[in-house]
């Protein structure tokens, strides 16, 4: 009833944001009369009506981002045993973000920068993800996925200092903006590609949540339960992988959201899987959405420039963990 209760809660908080995020902004407009004429003809639609639009599907591109990292987080703490684990613990992000910066630094075999930044992130993601999954095949310690993802992030992370050394000083603001992670989405269509990629490892989440129940009390136990731990290691490996790496070669490095909600939703729902994960997708969204709502509506030292998402999540999210942490010591 509890869970029940709480999970109400957050759905009310989830869709109240979606509904009142597009009416602010860093740009002034009356958001209920653009919400009606966006939902009418197009060609009645004005300047404000595109910026609704725009920032509509901003909403929804971020709502589906936080959801992701922050399932993501959630299994990937189950799976490896460690409240610490993250989105970016196994390497992926930072294996992302080297692919990033190798076609914002030298774009010229590319014929769209902007795609073939995806392209780079998704190709060298998947390629630390096979890696992972390869290590999680041959090893059965939990411990050796956590040193093997700590090395992948300093090697790639070395990588990407080196091409940031070797690139073209005019082209490190594009390659920094990228690593500060930012929401940027002209039409639905941008949520939509990336509703693409998310919705099937999410789907494959829920279809494991009764084995990930077993795995969160105890391996041992739930292999007498038969539960086969191995496969379901890879498995919710393979699909928390694959959510970090479309979020990354979307809207770059988020942090926090992975880490922060999956500790802040279980204190309403428990280690029961299937309330957890659309506990920390609406909340994960939800947060995702208000904090890009507050970047690009701040003015800092007279700039209208919207700040990257990522720092505004970094900057909430680490008092905000180190709160759970001392709620938690002192009980």
């Amino acid at each position: 009833m509890r869970s029940a209760v709480f999970l109400g809660g957050l759905a009310a908080c989830a869709l109240a944001t979606l509904a009142l995020a597009p009416h602010w902004g860093a740009v002034p407009i009356d958001g209920w009369a653009e919400a009606q004429r966006w939902l009418g003809p197009s060609e009645a639609w004005t300047g404000d009506t595109k910026i609704f639009a725009m920032r509509v599907a901003r909403v929804a591109l971020g709502f589906l981002a936080g959801g992701a990292l922050a399932c993501a987080g959630a299994v990937l703490q189950t799976l490896l045993r460690n409240g610490l684990a993250t989105p970016y613990t196994l390497g992926i992000a930072s294996a992302g973000s080297f692919g990033a910066f190798l076609v914002l630094a030298f774009p010229t075999a590319w014929f769209a920068t902007q795609l073939g930044a995806t392209l780079g992130a998704l190709l060298f993601a998947f390629a630390s993800l096979a890696l992972v999954l390869a290590l999680a095949r041959r090893s059965r310690r939990v411990d050796g996925l956590l040193l093997a993802g700590i090395t992948l992030n300093f090697l790639f992370g070395a990588g990407v200092m080196l091409v940031r050394y070797l690139a073209d000083p005019l082209r490190l603001a594009a390659m920094e903006r990228w690593m500060l992670g930012s929401i940027e989405a002209l039409h639905l269509g941008d949520a939509g590609q990336l509703l693409a990629w998310v919705g099937p490892p999410l789907v494959l989440l829920f279809l494991l949540a009764r084995e990930l129940d077993q795995l969160a009390f105890d391996e041992e136990l739930a292999a007498a339960r038969g539960v086969a731990v191995l496969r379901t290691r890879k498995l919710g490996l393979f699909a928390a992988g694959l959510l970090t790496a479309a979020v990354v070669a979307r809207t770059g490095p988020i942090g926090f959201v992975g880490l922060l909600v999956p500790h802040a939703v279980r204190f309403g729902t428990g280690l029961r899987h299937r309330a957890l994960l659309l506990g920390c997708f609406l909340a994960g969204g939800s947060l995702l959405v208000l904090a890009d709502l507050l970047a690009r509506s701040l003015a800092i030292g007279g700039r209208s420039s919207e700040l990257p998402v990522g720092i505004l999540t970094a900057l909430i999210g680490g008092p905000c963990f180190l709160a759970l942490l001392l709620r938690r010591s002192t009980r």
